[in-house]
């Protein structure tokens, strides 16, 4: 695997697609990245706040939202029939779709970018589908690259814990029942998140991925993210950004220390 992690943010891995302007990006790319039942989302509920309190406009984005492949994905994850290159064609269209439509107009305007899953899980799923690795890493390389890719790792017997009490079941592809580990969804879950967990191992350096603990508590994984997050976008505390004449009016109506 070729080495990305000292490629500029915002610019592409390998080639641009085709039509597409990637000039005048002056927003910020912030990725969370991990398996499921990681706490991705969790955190980026935390973290959109957190940003818009100090005055960043925030786009929160992710996989299978986009207006032209969305629908269409979750429909056919439904029938249980997605073939392992058809599944990453689709997550990649849908990628593309968000990347141009999405994407890059939010951080053409500014926009601070959270994504919730990013072109490395389409990657670390192929690859543990078996997919070739060099097919995969060119026809994602038209993703931008990101200011930073926080990589939430957990062991796989934590995400079990997460899966059956937040959920109460396995789902059928985060389980792979599709790679025919065996009917048993416990055993698949476990091999198959195995495998991906691998993946984004071997990935993690050659692209520069921050790893926070996600065993941790949700409260200290936020705390990681906040600091982190705080060295890439400015966070001007709310209280300094007030205007003079506010600042002034503050200052008037506080009582005096005098005694």
């Amino acid at each position: 695997m070729r080495d990305y992690k000292n490629r500029p943010p915002l610019s592409y891995y390998r080639t641009a697609l085709p039509g597409l302007d990637y000039s005048e990006l002056q927003g910020k790319l912030i990725v969370i990245e991990g398996p499921d039942a990681v706490g991705r989302s969790t955190q980026i509920r935390r973290l959109k706040p957190w940003l818009e309190e100090f005055g960043h406009a925030v786009l929160d984005t992710g996989m299978a939202r986009s207006a032209l492949a969305g629908k269409g994905i979750k429909e056919a994850k439904a029938g249980n029939t997605l073939g392992p290159i058809t599944m990453t064609l689709y997550y990649a269209t849908d990628f593309a779709d968000r990347l141009e439509n999405e994407i890059i107009p939010a951080l053409r305007a500014g926009f601070v970018v959270i994504t919730d899953r990013y072109i490395f899980s389409i990657m670390a799923r192929a690859i543990a589908r078996g997919e070739n690795r060099t097919w995969i890493e060119r026809t994602s390389g038209f993703a931008l690259v990101p200011h930073a890719v926080f990589y939430l790792r957990a062991e796989v017997k934590d995400l079990i814990s997460r899966v059956v009490v937040g959920r109460g079941a396995f789902d059928y592809w985060e389980s792979g029942l599709d790679l025919h580990f065996g009917g048993d969804m416990y055993d698949s879950f476990v091999r198959y998140q195995s495998r991906l967990i691998q993946v984004f191992d071997d990935m993690s350096a050659p692209y520069g991925f921050q790893v926070i603990n996600a065993s941790q508590s949700p409260v200290r994984v936020f705390e990681s993210l906040q600091t982190a997050i705080s060295k890439i976008v400015q966070m001007e505390a709310p209280r300094a950004r007030r205007s003079p004449v506010v600042a002034a009016a503050v200052r008037r109506r506080r009582p005096s220390s005098r005694g």
